[in-house]
Order: structure tokens, then sequence, then C-alpha cells
């Protein structure tokens, strides 16, 4: 069982909705990422984590996506290892209905 949260991609929609201001990041490859994001996500390819860390705030809680939730997982087990409060978004893009950003 992983020691971090989930949450579903409906879930991230409504909060979105509801004007909550969310930290995500989007760990998918360029090439991905290219056919839309999450308004406001940040993209940061998961074999790029660890270099960028030291822009990431432990305050703060970040919502990990990607295409389906399998390497959104493994980033949120590394980073919650490093003491980051992290969410995986369960079904990544491939179950996100919500506005995407080109």
């Amino acid at each position: 069982m992983p020691e971090f949260k989930s949450i579903t991609p409906k879930e991230v929609e409504n909060r979105l909705d509801a004007g909550e201001t969310l930290h995500i990041i989007d760990v998918r490859e360029d090439e991905e990422v290219a056919e839309g994001m999450i308004p406001g996500a940040v993209h940061i390819r998961m074999g790029a984590i660890p270099e960028h860390m030291d822009q990431l705030d432990e305050t703060v809680e970040y919502i990990i996506v990607c295409r389906s939730g399998g390497r959104s997982g493994r980033v949120c087990e590394y980073l919650h290892a490093q003491g980051f409060d992290v969410t995986n978004m369960d079904g990544g893009m491939l179950k996100w209905t919500g506005e995407i950003e080109v």
C-alpha cells in the first residue's frame, strides 16, 4: 500500500472548478504533453524530477499526473520518500475529461 495519497481526475477537476489553486506536476514526456495538459499544470518529465527538486516546496501539496497513473505513482513514491506532500492522480490523463491547454 503506497504511503502517498491518491485523487481521481474528477476530484481534481471539481477542485479546479471551485477556484482552488492546485499545484499540478505533469511528468509525461514532451510529445505526450504536446497533446494537452491540465490548465495551470507544470511540466517536469519523470526523468528530470531529481534535478528540479530544488524548485519544489515541502510545504505545498503537489498532484502528480502522467498518462495512466503508473509513472506518476513512481514519482509520488520518490518525492514522498524525500519528504514532499504528494498525491497521485489515479488513471492519469486517460481518465481526464476536463479542459486541457495545448
